[in-house]
């Protein structure tokens, strides 16, 4: 799950297909409902299994703008860019 470049997509138990966004840190991935993109989640897998956060709209546009900071900052222009008209797709 942590390629910035790959299409990864997950089976929600209620809220069905969600795609993946980006890379939060480490542990965490940020996606999104496939159709409408209003229900997002952080998303863990460990050891015990996969683990569903939640968030809201402001809380996930709030670490994807951290995301394409840190991706300006370290010089990875190619994902910046991918991940910036993601950005303007999803909360412009």
């Amino acid at each position: 799950m942590n390629s910035e470049n790959s299409e990864t997509y997950i089976n929600h138990p209620t809220w069905g297909l969600l795609y993946r966004i980006c890379m939060v840190d480490d542990q965490q991935d940020l996606f999104s409902t496939l159709y409408a993109q209003r229900l997002f989640f952080l998303v863990a897998n460990d050891i015990k299994g996969i683990k569903f956060q939640s968030i809201g709209r402001t809380e996930a546009r709030m670490l994807l703008e951290n995301r394409l900071r840190t991706l300006r900052r370290s010089g990875q222009s190619q994902e910046y860019e991918l991940l910036q008209s993601v950005f303007q797709r999803t909360f412009q």
